[in-house]
Order: C-alpha cells, then sequence, then structure tokens
C-alpha cells in the first residue's frame, strides 16, 4: 500500500513488522514477496517522486507509536534518491516515542542485495 494512503490505525499494522519498501525494489529483487513480505505488513513510496514527505514522518511515527509496530526494515535501491526513504525512517524514528530496530536493506539495480544492516 503505498504510504500516502496507509491508516496508522489499520489492524495489519498493529505490533506488526513492517516492511516500508520504495517502489522499484520488488521490481528488482525477483524474491521480494518471498524472501521478505511474509509475516509483515507493507508500505511503499518514493522520495524522489511523491509529494508530501512530511506526511510522511508523520505516518511512520504514527505506526512507532501509535501501532506499536515492532521492526521496521527499509528497503531502497542503490540509486542515490533512494537514500532519502531510509532518512525520512531514520527522522520519523528520532521523534517518535517508542524506539523500534530499523533494519537498511539496499538493492543492486541488478537485484542483488548490497548491504543489510540494523541502523
Amino acid at each position: 500500500m503505498q504510504l500516502h494512503l496507509v491508516s496508522p490505525q489499520a489492524p495489519y499494522f498493529e505490533k506488526a513488522d513492517v516492511v516500508l519498501s520504495a517502489d522499484c525494489v520488488a521490481y528488482a529483487l525477483a524474491d521480494f514477496h518471498k524472501d521478505y513480505l511474509k509475516g509483515k505488513s507493507l508500505a511503499i513510496a518514493c522520495p524522489k517522486l511523491d509529494d508530501g514527505q512530511e506526511a510522511y514522518v508523520e505516518k511512520i511515527v504514527s505506526l512507532l507509536d501509535d501501532a506499536k509496530i515492532n521492526t521496521l526494515t527499509v528497503m531502497i535501491m542503490q540509486v542515490p534518491c533512494c537514500r532519502g526513504l531510509l532518512n525520512i525512517a531514520q527522522r520519523a524514528v528520532q521523534l517518535a516515542k517508542r524506539k523500534v530496530p530499523v533494519k537498511a536493506i539496499v538493492v543492486s539495480l541488478q537485484g542483488d542485495i548490497l548491504s543489510e544492516e540494523w541502523v
């Protein structure tokens, strides 16, 4: 679901492990659904093309504080503009009352995992 359309009060986000993915990741990563979405809730966004990124920060803060998500995995492409999605998530984590583990996964243009680390 596109992050602008996400309702942090939706029951499928409550105490969930959430994947926040750049739009392009699922197209580059062949086993995206099988390897990264099983048992998780998903939100997608594009930090370059989407407007209203401050609303993204607010939504993520609400996911952290109101939905009380367990973990947040941010999946981005290796291109420079995608780093903005991780920056948005990190800003939200700083503003949130609850501290939640955040994992960053960077995917190459060829669909390889370049890095996977808790940030």
